[in-house]
């Protein structure tokens, strides 16, 4: 193709935003993607981060590459739909951020060449909070994060102002107060109450240990799973038939092989 054809050609970024505004169009556009809000499109922007967070765990980068274009499209729908309602478009999201990593990486794009990188990016996020207006410290810990990952972020925002345990051991005895409570408990509804108060401890506990909650979850489960499915196979086509000391001698073996 000639040089000069390939240079009227869009740029990956523009054909992409080119495709959304068409499927929105009002007049020839898609019906469902014209049919959706920010609403309808929320829960498929969640589920795309953790097909991403998925492929990034299966290592395989074609898939990565699939899974983030996936994302990408969530957030040109989202600035199409801002758009059509004349709030803002893809630029002014692009801008934003960019500007925010500037701002939040004085030691890179600005002058502040020394101390603690850390201490200053923190300094500067209480900045633009306070910039906002009077704000609790819990204010900001979106509602719609995994509960056990927003169980950690309000637990340590709380830690910022002092309200934190001084070591492991304080959740670690919440947590056998919250079973005890459980097993106290005297109707479904107080039971419920409980069983959430002894999972808030449980992550408490965890993020005192430096252990990220979210991701040692994922991990078990993972782990259940691929048992789980090696006990299906020793036990055959017959397995909820077997006896429970049968399966539960089939899982020890599968968890010895594991470990041999």
């Amino acid at each position: 193709m000639p040089q000069d054809a390939t240079d009227s050609l869009p740029s990956p970024i523009g054909r992409l935003l080119a495709v959304m505004r068409r499927l929105r169009d009002p007049d020839s556009g898609c019906e469902w993607d014209l049919a959706q809000d920010f609403a309808t499109i929320a829960p498929y922007t969640i589920e795309e981060a953790y097909e991403v967070a998925d492929a990034i765990a299966g290592g395989d980068p074609a898939a990565i590459c699939d899974e983030l274009g996936d994302l990408l499209l969530q957030v040109v729908f989202h600035s199409q739909i801002a758009a059509d309602k004349g709030l803002f478009d893809f630029d002014d999201v692009a801008t934003a951020i960019a500007d925010k990593m500037e701002r939040r990486h004085p030691h890179i794009f600005g002058d502040a060449r020394t101390g603690d990188v850390r201490q200053q990016w923190e300094q500067i996020k209480a900045a633009e909070r306070a910039a906002d207006g009077p704000k609790g410290a819990l204010d900001g810990v979106a509602l719609s994060l995994p509960a056990l990952l927003r169980a950690q972020k309000l637990q340590a925002r709380a830690a910022r102002v002092g309200f934190d345990w001084p070591d492991a051991e304080g959740p670690r005895a919440k947590i056998a107060e919250e079973l005890a409570e459980v097993m106290a408990a005297d109707s479904d509804a107080a039971r419920f109450e409980e069983v959430g108060d002894l999972l808030f401890a449980a992550v408490n506990y965890a993020r005192h240990l430096g252990i990220d909650a979210e991701e040692a979850l994922r991990a078990a489960n993972d782990k259940f799973a691929r048992r789980f499915a090696a006990v299906e196979a020793r036990a055959g086509p017959d397995m909820g038939d077997l006896p429970l000391d049968t399966l539960e001698a089939h899982w020890q073996a599968v968890k010895k092989a594991e470990r041999s």
